[in-house]
């Protein structure tokens, strides 16, 4: 028997809760029904796929089998969504993913206008970091990306949208806010300095110095932002970033930090409705992105 789907989402499923009872309640089937499924994958492959009988270990072959699997159902959940979505959507599908920073600003107006334009049209959304995003387009998975900085991917479309200053970003009340000189790279020598992924795209020796020396990085924007707001941390941003909590967020430039984060707009070649990517595209360059721009102190 061919290896199918469901043996590859019974085998993961499994290997995500440890327990065949577990996985059974998940998918709504039978302890048994799940072990048979599980052997016939075996039996396939030719080797053991967990380390022992508690299914609660997996074997080497099996962590690579998981990993593939994984990304391989996640692709096939999407293209199911989409197919479904598709279908009820006479008036064609968007797919966008964005950076978060980006998010807020010139996105919602683009929709809108897009909205407007064509109100048949289904807009499917989801904000994300650039490296999820830059895979999403790889794979199918969405057809217009905005992410940070300036990537070449085949099949794939890209010209920067705008850029923006790298500073301290930190909350309102922050003593590096309000004193009268701006902070400096010996300001950053604190212990509570949080790294981001942004942070690669700084190219100042002396800023990667400090960020490289932080005890914390916050993979997560929200995460981050969090952490930010209470007043304990501060990081390194780029300038737009500040508007997904206006009020709660400052940013300030740093002396000597001259680094920009350019923004790009993406589009893949081959997506499911090219004219209204190509359109979508339209209404984002024609967007005048320093209008929402985050005021800095000096």
């Amino acid at each position: 028997m061919p290896i199918s789907v469901s043996m590859l989402r019974c085998f993961v499923t499994v290997a995500q809760t440890g327990t065949l009872a577990d996985a059974g309640n998940r998918l709504g089937r039978t302890q048994s029904a799940i072990s048979m499924t599980l052997k016939q994958l075996e039996e396939n492959l030719g080797a053991n796929l967990f380390e022992t009988e508690r299914k609660n270990r997996l074997t080497p072959l099996g962590q690579q089998v998981f990993e593939l699997a994984q990304q391989q159902l996640d692709q096939f959940d999407d293209a199911i969504t989409a197919i479904e979505t598709l279908a009820q959507a006479p008036g064609g599908l968007l797919r966008i993913a964005s950076v978060p920073s980006v998010a807020h600003r010139g996105l919602p107006f683009a929709l809108d206008v897009m909205a407007r334009r064509h109100p048949s049209l289904q807009l499917d959304i989801r904000d994300t970091d650039t490296d999820i995003i830059l895979a999403a387009l790889l794979n199918g998975q969405v057809d217009i990306g905005i992410v940070s900085g300036q990537p070449t991917l085949n099949g794939v479309r890209q010209e920067p949208l705008f850029k923006d200053d790298f500073g301290l970003v930190c909350a309102v009340d922050h003593p590096l806010i309000h004193r009268s000189a701006p902070p400096g790279p010996d300001d950053l020598n604190v212990p509570n300095l949080v790294r981001n992924a942004l942070c690669a795209l700084v190219k100042s020796p002396e800023i990667q110095d400090r960020l490289n020396a932080a005890q914390v990085t916050a993979r997560n924007t929200l995460s981050l932002i969090s952490m930010v707001r209470t007043g304990k941390w501060i990081t390194i941003l780029p300038r737009s970033v500040v508007g997904i909590l206006p009020g709660y967020l400052a940013f300030r430039h740093i002396e000597g930090l001259t680094d920009q984060r350019t923004v790009s707009l993406l589009i893949r070649a081959r997506c499911l409705f090219p004219d209204l990517a190509q359109e979508l595209g339209q209404v984002l360059r024609a967007y005048d992105w320093s209008a929402e721009d985050t005021a800095a102190l000096p």
